[in-house]
């Protein structure tokens, strides 16, 4: 039986949704094609009316992840510096450490990205010039731009790694104090 385009946009859609929640959640290089396939119901064998590859799929999934994310949301709209210092705040903040699957992708897919071929990091690095580029625009500081970026997203892989609330709230204080400083000292 064939499916209508419509329809299958519509599997695409769920397969890259459920794909970026189980990569954010667990990882995606320990989940297999079944794995993914079956999160949306489907069989593995399904997978390749969608994509040629695993790796085109994670290609996929890091795009889009990276787009969606409220750092892209920001850069896109662009920011001064009270509305940047504001979404740095939230960022570095317990509830977003603890929402690991709705967050910031860069912490918990950034060492897959890594290690990833060419393709996905070439995405993972366009959105980071264009984040970079938005922040050295606000910031009038390129040098500062990268700082913030890796202190932002560094605070939060090292708080997902404690096991203590408290421990972790204290990395977040010290980054948040951190850029704080770093913001005002430069203006």
């Amino acid at each position: 039986m064939r499916y209508s385009t419509e329809h299958k946009q519509q599997t695409r859609e769920k397969l890259l949704a459920s794909s970026g929640a189980l990569a954010k959640r667990g990882g995606f290089a320990t989940t297999g094609v079944a794995g993914l396939m079956n999160a949306i119901g489907l069989t593995g064998g399904a997978f390749y009316n969608h994509f040629a590859s695993k790796d085109d799929l994670f290609t996929e999934v890091v795009r889009r992840e990276l787009s969606n994310s409220p750092l892209a949301r920001l850069a896109e709209r662009g920011a001064d510096r009270q509305r940047l210092a504001r979404c740095l705040e939230q960022y570095l903040s317990l509830a977003h450490l603890r929402d690991a699957e709705g967050g910031c992708p860069l912490p918990p897919l950034g060492v897959e990205i890594a290690r990833a071929e060419l393709p996905v990091r070439e995405q993972a690095e366009h959105w980071l010039v264009a984040l970079h580029s938005a922040w050295s625009t606000t910031l009038e500081d390129p040098e500062l731009a990268w700082a913030l970026i890796s202190q932002c997203v560094g605070a939060l892989v090292v708080g997902r790694m404690l096991a203590s609330a408290e421990v972790q709230g204290q990395v977040l204080e010290a980054s948040r104090s951190l850029v704080g400083r770093a913001l005002n000292e430069t203006r």
